[in-house]
């Protein structure tokens, strides 16, 4: 973790050249805020553009930014430049999920949150969870039923323990035949493959074995 590095985030509402000059005042005084707080190193990320997008270019650079670097502090005006209505929370919930800390100038610390942010805030890292224990399910039940007919992935798969995956991006369309034959769902052998380290959709599962059946009937 870069204890001594922040991440500053300007925003106005449009691109008009009579918002520069707001644009401008509020990374001065950030940066001054940012220093006051002891924080030695920062990088500074603006966006012109509505609150009410997600789309923004210096938003999702700044994310990417603090999710590389491990950046555990950020700076802001206040809580509508991350954003308004339904885009603030989402972006309240990603950077939650990085743990980091919003600072606001206008809270003069740390940005406070009512008690309904908070509770949807929560509600929202639940959903996630669990959402992530159903997928690791589906991803289970579906080497299970593999396995129990009679599939052998050791036999198989190839680049078995390449941790980083580099060499499987392409589907191992033998290995979709071969489970489709055994009676898995596109959804399930798509949920398998991905537990064995192909990053497969269901969607392309079933494209790849259609492409396959033409190809045998040409």
């Amino acid at each position: 973790m870069n204890q001594n590095k922040a991440v500053i985030y300007c925003r106005v509402s449009t691109d008009k050249s009579t918002q520069e000059t707001s644009l401008t005042r509020q990374q001065e005084e950030l940066t001054q805020y940012a220093r006051s707080h002891g924080y030695t190193e920062w990088q500074v990320f603006l966006d012109q553009q509505s609150g009410y997008e997600v789309d923004r270019d210096g938003l999702l650079d700044m994310l990417d930014y603090m999710k590389a670097f491990d950046i555990k502090a950020l700076f802001v005006q206040d809580e509508t430049r991350l954003g308004r209505g339904n885009a603030r929370m989402a972006v309240l919930h990603l950077i939650q999920k990085q743990e980091a800390m919003v600072y606001s100038l206008n809270d003069a610390g740390l940005l406070a949150l009512n008690e309904m942010d908070t509770m949807l805030l929560e509600i929202l890292a639940v959903v996630e969870e669990y959402q992530r224990r159903m997928h690791n399910a589906k991803i289970r039940r579906g080497m299970r039923r593999a396995v129990e007919n009679g599939y052998k992935p050791e036999n198989n798969l190839k680049n078995r323990g390449n941790q980083e995956g580099r060499e499987r991006k392409e589907v191992p369309i033998e290995e979709i035949v071969n489970l489709r034959q055994k009676g898995l769902t596109f959804l399930e052998i798509s949920n398998t493959l991905t537990g064995l380290g192909y990053q497969v959709s269901k969607a392309t599962v079933h494209r790849r074995y259609i492409e396959h059946i033409d190809r045998l009937e040409e």
